[in-house]
């Protein structure tokens, strides 16, 4: 056999071998990530009044491989829990935040969810493994366009990407039993509370851009009043677009 050929073969039949090598270490990470969460949720439970988060969020964060909604150069970090930048300015979330803000939405097997602040499709990704359809919208045409392509290699089927100003919300596809928004917002935007279901939650930053915010969850009864509370001081990228 020619050299350059066996040189060839080896290289083809280590490849395989190398992949479910680094998906072994995923996995290990991924494990040791969750139960990092776990350990946040309890030591700010006196804030947010969750002391471990449910057993469906865990789950839908561990069938989720963060690693392939970072940039190649960050796969390595893929597993840390902290945000690390997808690039154009923006950034993926921390895992925490990203469980947190999912436990927070209460989500149904049947449920509709908006999600404003597609970024990578990381979040949009967590959401869809526990409801029956995400609606997500991105204002970065790059973003949109790369996210759409990756989720759909990884198989969602039930998330629909939109390239938007999601401060208007998406109103075909209202009214919506939770909204999830990625980005702060200097207000809660009036079009995402009227396309709220009565009996939906939203789940928001609030505050100054490139400052402190606060983590708002807001309630809509059934009767459509609004309710919000200030569960924790977080740290997002600003909600962009023409206002």
């Amino acid at each position: 056999m020619p050299r350059f050929l066996a040189h060839a073969l080896l290289i083809v039949c280590a490849a395989p071998f190398m992949a479910a090598t680094d998906e072994a270490r995923y996995a290990t990470e991924r494990k040791a990530l969750l139960a990092e969460i776990q350990r946040d949720a309890a030591a700010t439970a006196d804030a947010t009044g969750r002391p471990h988060f449910s057993a469906r969020v865990m789950a839908a964060m561990d069938a989720v491989p963060r690693h392939r909604f970072v940039p190649p150069r960050n796969a390595g970090s893929a597993y840390a829990n902290r945000p690390l930048p997808i690039g154009h300015g923006q950034t993926i979330s921390q895992p925490y935040i990203v469980a947190l803000m999912t436990e927070l939405l209460e989500l149904q097997p049947d449920d509709v969810i908006l999600e404003v602040g597609t970024g990578s499709g990381y979040q949009a990704a967590v959401l869809a493994e526990l409801v029956a359809r995400v609606h997500t919208i991105e204002i970065i045409a790059p973003l949109a366009a790369s996210a759409g392509k990756r989720l759909k290699e990884l198989g969602y089927r039930n998330i629909r990407v939109k390239l938007g100003d999601g401060y208007y919300g998406w109103p075909e596809h209202a009214p919506y039993d939770g909204i999830l928004v990625t980005a702060a917002a200097t207000s809660i935007p009036p079009p995402l509370i009227k396309q709220l279901k009565p009996g939906g939650r939203m789940v928001i930053p609030v505050g100054t851009p490139f400052f402190t915010q606060d983590l708002i969850l807001l309630r809509k009864d059934a009767k459509g009043k609004v309710t919000t509370t200030s569960v924790l001081p977080v740290a997002f990228v600003p909600l962009t677009g023409d206002r």
